[in-house]
């Protein structure tokens, strides 16, 4: 069987909403930093992902970038991934992310998806399996990464069919 890990990543810190449209915010200097570590992490972790599903939202863009730069400079002699930006991301829910999942090809072994609350959130706790699901809400803060592995094949991607193996708040 081949494991298949999904890396779900909230955006870092943004600013404000104020004068601009909420597509716009940028991210803050913290978010920034936040983004450069969730990516060192990433690197630490040995978490090189083969393809990458972003919100188009210039917060996720911008998180995304950073823990780029971070995960692959000097430690990796892997290319870049593929970086798909899903509209679907931006305002979509569990269901949304279930069906991106379910599209992919069998050779992508690990999928990094960059996206928003309370999507990443929800799509985290619905993936626990019952035995490792106790009822508690999962809440992942702005840099907040959970990693799920499974057996299945993307195709099969649904509630319960990957355990939580490791999370993390990136804080830089």
């Amino acid at each position: 069987m081949t494991t298949r890990t999904l890396i779900l990543l909230r955006h870092a810190k943004a600013e404000t909403p104020g004068d601009f449209d909420d597509f716009d915010r940028a991210l803050t200097e913290r978010g920034g930093s936040d983004a450069d570590a969730a990516g060192a992490w990433l690197a630490d972790e040995r978490l090189h992902p083969d393809l990458v599903l972003c919100s188009p939202a210039k917060r996720t863009r911008q998180t995304w970038q950073n823990a780029a730069i971070a995960l692959f400079q000097g430690r990796s002699a892997r290319p870049a991934p593929e970086v798909h930006y899903e509209e679907s991301l931006y305002l979509g829910r569990g269901g949304e992310v279930f069906a991106l999942l379910q599209a992919l090809p069998d050779n992508i072994r690990t999928v990094l998806v960059v996206g928003h609350n309370p999507t990443m959130s929800e799509v985290s706790a619905l993936l626990l399996p019952d035995d490792q699901y106790s009822g508690t809400v999962v809440e992942m803060r702005t840099s907040g990464i959970a990693v799920h592995t499974g057996e299945k094949p993307w195709a099969e991607a649904q509630p319960g069919a990957m355990r939580l193996t490791r999370s993390h708040t990136a804080r830089g």
